[in-house]
């Protein structure tokens, strides 16, 4: 059984997500899976390159130069050069926002990428490296007890790529519009002042048990992301059979398509290290929010049914892709 180092900084949210639910789905693939979380602090950093020469040194010397202690190592979003010499084969899978340049130097240490997304296989296949495609899958948040309204929902929570601030002027100019829920980390929010009515803007800690409510509770997530790695925030509005709204632009485009969800325009680009970032036009939004409130309850529901149908497909096959990418990779 092939043996497998996950690698990530444990950052408390999307990357230890990714290292929880990669690690899952790679043990149901039928691979031995072992975590090397990265700690938090500056400190550790500057000291873990040092302790993983030291303890290379160890293992060469107990077992010889051509000893690996795994068969591949998988980096996620940064290439870590004192680890690749542990590993047989070394694996990468990037969040292109957030690839340095330097990663991209390192990308000929690497023996292939694994893509999340179609948009990331065709960025770092124009370097001219082994690209698979993989995918990824996130957690199912459906609770099917919690009573539906016709509000909205916005999870911000670190972000600043969810397009929040702009997104809370636009609703702020609307009263005539339902509740909007807002929730969003004390370092990101701006505080709403004056207040406004039909924002419940959410700043304070909000446990797992409430978050979920929120999810089930409201019948429209607001995901207007400016770009994503993969898009946990969209996948888990799917799995909670809600209308997904989020920008017409790739990769959010490959989650949220029109049978499933309901893209919004964008009328400006920016540049994010290797992703271009999209800006929601916020005349087409408003056409989309007034669109969507006229809407019958059975043309929600079939929108909603038809992005959990999409989401337990994907996550089904979620390590089934991992095998068929990885099997010919470590050979």
């Amino acid at each position: 059984m092939p043996v497998l180092n996950l690698i990530a900084w444990d950052n408390g949210v999307g990357l230890s997500r990714d290292l929880r639910l990669l690690a899952a789905a790679l043990e149901r693939a039928g691979f031995e899976v072992h975590l090397s979380p990265i700690g938090r602090g500056k400190l550790r950093k500057w000291l873990r390159p040092v302790w993983m020469h030291l303890r290379l040194f160890g293992e060469r010397l107990r077992h010889g130069s051509e000893h690996f202690t795994y068969d591949a190592n998988v980096m996620l979003e940064h290439i870590r050069t004192e680890d690749i010499p542990f590993a047989r084969r070394n694996f990468f899978v990037p969040n292109p926002e957030w690839c340095l340049w330097s990663d991209v130097s390192l990308l000929p240490r690497v023996d292939a990428v694994l893509a999340k997304t179609v948009h990331a296989e065709s960025i770092f296949g124009e370097h001219g490296h082994r690209v698979a495609h993989i995918g990824f899958t996130s957690e199912d948040r459906h609770d099917p007890s919690v009573r539906r309204e016709r509000t909205f929902f916005h999870l911000a929570g670190r972000s600043k790529n969810k397009g929040t601030q702009r997104l809370i002027e636009l609703w702020s100019r609307h009263p005539e519009w339902p509740m909007l829920t807002v929730v969003q980390s004390p370092r990101e929010a701006k505080p709403i002042d004056p207040p406004v009515a039909n924002i419940d803007h959410r700043v304070d800690y909000v446990d797992d048990a409430e978050l979920r409510r929120l999810q089930n509770g409201n019948w429209f997530h607001l995901c207007l992301s400016e770009t994503e790695g993969f898009g946990h925030y969209l996948v888990e509005a799917m799995s909670v059979a809600a209308v997904t709204v989020t920008t017409d632009a790739a990769p959010m485009n490959e989650l949220v398509q029109r049978d499933r969800g309901v893209l919004v325009g964008y009328n400006a680009t920016g540049i994010q290290h290797l992703a271009t970032t999209y800006f929601f036009d916020e005349h087409l939004l408003e056409a989309e929010v007034e669109r969507l409130l006229a809407l019958p309850d059975e043309e929600l529901q079939r929108l909603g049914d038809a992005a959990r149908e999409w989401f337990l497909a994907n996550d089904r096959g979620f390590s089934r892709r991992l095998q068929v990418a990885l099997e010919p990779l470590l050979g």
